[in-house]
């Protein structure tokens, strides 16, 4: 693990303190999760869940996962054999490339990527391959998008698996059908398995649909479906997540998880087994709220001139700087009193040395403020 010292978001987070910064960077809200799922967990606790729960997850979250995935996208998975709860999505994600991949293997990651990805595959003895979402031209909110000749020329003879985000953590893109289309195809031409991570899979805006890429046929086979309650419940502290999948699959993701954490959350899993039952959802309303609140800060930043990639989903907005990001986002909490994280530390190459990614996961006058403070300094 030479290379994963200690991180930018480390770095960015002990500025904020130092300089009393806004921190925009850190990808959690700022405001707790509904009231009855909160007073769901204090009844739990207090009806005394707060012991080791069963290895798999409690009866009523496997239950209540696997009517969700059929209530939402017409899958069907057997709660105790095709079901897995975790300690988030990280760890679903990790005991997922540790079961699948042997050392000189290969996994095919999109970059940006969520950080985790690169320590988990490097655990795993595994080799990174990348493939580079950019941006679709310069227009101003313009989106991303991926060459599929590229994406075909990273999958060789040594690849396992490919990992996919959808919606995307740190782009807030969501794929398309006919984007997930082309990525069935090449992992059913090559037997590989796809893990993946769809923890933003409600908080898409503007209309858009999430579409798992295990609902494309001939993928459900072949696909590792990884969701977190954190994200769309706004609880990212609870660290409840799951997996779905085929029975081996699942057993494969389950014999690494035992030794990982074992188990987790026991008073949380029957709080959000219920939330998940609910209907409606808690999380139409927290994702109204986001919309919002991404409007608001793309909005005002795009006025005052910065280059903004407004977001199709998740927490967080990308915005171009047109120079060295590292550099912009260490100097800004002193000349401002604003944190940002640079979206190089999510790319292999240097693609991203020019984006930074802002979180809007805030209270309203939080990134109103942020505004104020940042207005002036456009490139």
């Amino acid at each position: 693990m030479r290379g994963f010292g200690t991180t930018i978001f480390a770095e960015m987070s002990a500025l904020a303190v130092a300089t009393g910064s806004i921190n925009l960077g850190q990808g959690f809200p700022d405001t707790d999760g509904p009231d009855e799922l909160l007073a769901d967990a204090i009844a739990a606790i207090r009806e005394g869940h707060n012991q080791y729960p069963p290895g798999l997850g409690i009866p009523e979250l496997r239950q209540a996962i696997r009517d969700h995935h059929r209530r939402c996208y017409q899958l069907d998975y057997d709660a105790d054999s095709e079901v897995l709860v975790t300690a988030g999505a990280t760890e679903a994600v990790t005991a997922a490339v540790l079961a699948l991949a042997e050392v000189d293997d290969e996994i095919v990651v999109f970059e940006p990527f969520y950080d985790s990805y690169a320590a988990s595959i490097t655990l795993a003895g595994a080799h990174r391959r990348t493939v580079t979402l950019r941006r679709e031209d310069s227009r101003q909110g313009a989106g991303w998008r991926f060459d599929p000749d590229e994406l075909g020329a990273a999958i060789t003879s040594k690849t396992r698996a490919i990992l996919l985000n959808t919606p995307n953590n740190p782009t807030g893109k969501v794929f398309t059908a006919a984007e997930l289309s082309v990525i069935a195809d090449l992992a059913e031409r090559n037997d590989l398995v796809v893990v993946a991570d769809e923890v933003y899979e409600h908080l898409v805006f503007d209309g858009r649909r999430h579409v798992p890429i295990a609902t494309l046929p001939g993928m459900r086979e072949r696909t590792i479906m990884v969701g977190s309650a954190g994200k769309s419940f706004s609880v990212t502290g609870w660290k409840i997540g799951w997996v779905a999948a085929p029975a081996a699959l699942t057993t494969a993701v389950r014999t690494v998880k035992q030794f990982l954490t074992y188990v987790n959350g026991a008073p949380f899993q029957p709080a959000i087994a219920r939330a998940l039952s609910k209907q409606p959802p808690h999380y139409d309303a927290i994702c109204a709220s986001l919309q919002d609140r991404r409007d608001q800060l793309c909005g005002g930043l795009a006025a005052q001139g910065f280059d903004v990639v407004r977001p199709q989903g998740t927490y967080f907005a990308t915005v171009d700087i047109h120079r060295n990001a590292v550099e912009f986002c260490r100097d800004l909490p002193r000349a401002v009193g604003v944190v940002a994280i640079p979206s190089s530390v999510f790319y292999s190459s240097a693609a991203g040395d020019s984006y930074v990614r802002l979180a809007f996961c805030k209270r309203a006058e939080v990134i109103e403020e942020a505004l104020a403070r940042l207005r002036g300094i456009a490139p």
